[in-house]
């Protein structure tokens, strides 16, 4: 098989996938241009990565909740609960910052298990629940910061989310680490990729040709040692971009490897077909809501670090980002489908599009027209992909 002709059968078996990421270059390149190289800056991509870590931390937990087929309307009001809890214990009681960590954690807990409750075991539909978990959880914010803003936090909780690692390993006008930890990550892609392909190839399994998979991997290569160098250039390594691969890399595994992961997918592709096969299904839906409340408490003390304080408006409309990345980012309507990767990628394509609309100077009703529309436009994708599969017009 020549590699154009494996390129269009890859296209062809996997547009979804295939798509975004042609997307997501397109994209990059076109607001590129249009900033005159601004959105590639280095100064401006360490932006990038404070700005949206948070709305990437929530698409990590709501593309888990969508593969299961349910969706989660809370998260932005638990962000902004988890925020407040902790800067009333930090900023007003004086505790140490690590306390109103802890306290934000716990409280991101106690928000999953009670959603995860009603879902699993009452069986109200997660719609509704968490749209009363919208209202529920901003209420109570407002009731724990007495509907005024705390600030600031002290600078070891400002650090989470603005602090960097720089100056370890020396470097002239760049940050050697930076570019080491970037090396490792993609040396850690390439194995895995080579693992990935030799699996395939153990079974049987359709593979890209050799040379097509080299290209794919130098390509991946040269796109993260070109963003690592951006960041070394700038203030070097941050702080929340570890934390943020940590998640990815660690939801990959549980999403692709876990028997955990296999449920939720079995789950949200035939619901009848899990209860058949054995698969305990409130207690994978309970554990859905637990994670998503643990990981909106993430992005909450995230948030509240790099906003440097907590204010009742904090979170409004993260949970429509959240899904419009995890859409974006090829996961179905119905359930069944979808990845963290995907949903990392569809994630950026929305923070892009925002940054670049905001260095162009467009106003936020064209830009909130444009997001919109963008999400319109992949879950017509997804329908149409459906549509074709099962030879429906």
């Amino acid at each position: 098989m020549t590699a154009i002709a494996s390129v269009r059968e890859l296209l062809s078996r996997n547009m979804r996938t295939s798509g975004i990421y042609i997307a997501f270059v397109v994209i990059v390149g076109l607001f590129t241009i249009l900033t005159n190289g601004v959105l590639l800056s280095p100064g401006n991509v360490t932006n990038l990565v404070l700005q949206y870590s948070y709305i990437l931390i929530l698409a990590i937990g709501m593309v888990i909740v969508i593969i299961g087929g349910h969706i989660d309307l809370s998260v932005g009001s638990v962000v902004a609960l988890t925020g407040a809890v902790s800067a009333v214990l930090v900023i007003q009681q004086g505790m140490p910052w690590w306390i109103g960590v802890l306290a934000a954690l716990a409280t991101g807990v106690a928000v999953g298990v009670w959603q995860g409750f009603w879902v699993a075991y009452v069986g109200i539909p997660a719609f509704i629940v968490t749209l009363a978990g919208m209202l529920i959880f901003r209420g109570l914010t407002l009731l724990v910061l007495g509907n005024i803003s705390l600030s600031p936090f002290p600078a070891q909780y400002q650090r989470i989310a603005s602090g960097f690692l720089n100056g370890l390993l020396g470097g002239q006008g760049f940050d050697v680490f930076t570019l080491l930890i970037g090396a490792i990550g993609v040396a850690g892609y390439a194995v895995n990729s080579f693992r990935h392909r030799s699996a395939r190839l153990k079974y049987k399994q359709p593979v890209e040709s050799m040379p097509l998979f080299v290209l794919k991997v130098v390509l991946v290569a040269a796109v993260v040692m070109a963003f690592a160098f951006q960041l070394s250039r700038s203030r070097g390594l941050p702080i929340v971009l570890i934390l943020l691969a940590f998640l990815i890399i660690g939801y990959s595994l549980v999403t692709q490897k876990s028997i955990f992961g296999r449920h939720v997918y079995a789950i949200g592709g035939n619901l009848n077909a899990a209860q058949l096969s054995g698969v305990k299904v409130r207690a994978v839906n309970f554990w859905i809501f637990v994670n998503m409340g643990v990981l909106a408490s993430v992005a909450g003390i995230v948030y509240s670090s790099r906003s440097n304080g907590a204010q009742p408006a904090a979170g409004n409309m993260f949970e429509l980002d959240a899904i419009a990345a995890v859409f974006i980012g090829g996961a179905a309507v119905t359930g069944g489908i979808g990845t963290v990767v995907g949903a990392m990628v569809g994630g950026m394509i929305m923070a892009v599009m925002s940054n670049g609309m905001q260095l162009m100077g467009i106003d936020q009703s064209v830009q909130a027209v444009v997001r919109g529309l963008v999400l319109l436009l992949a879950v017509a994708f997804d329908v149409y992909n459906k549509r074709r599969a099962s030879g429906l017009r």
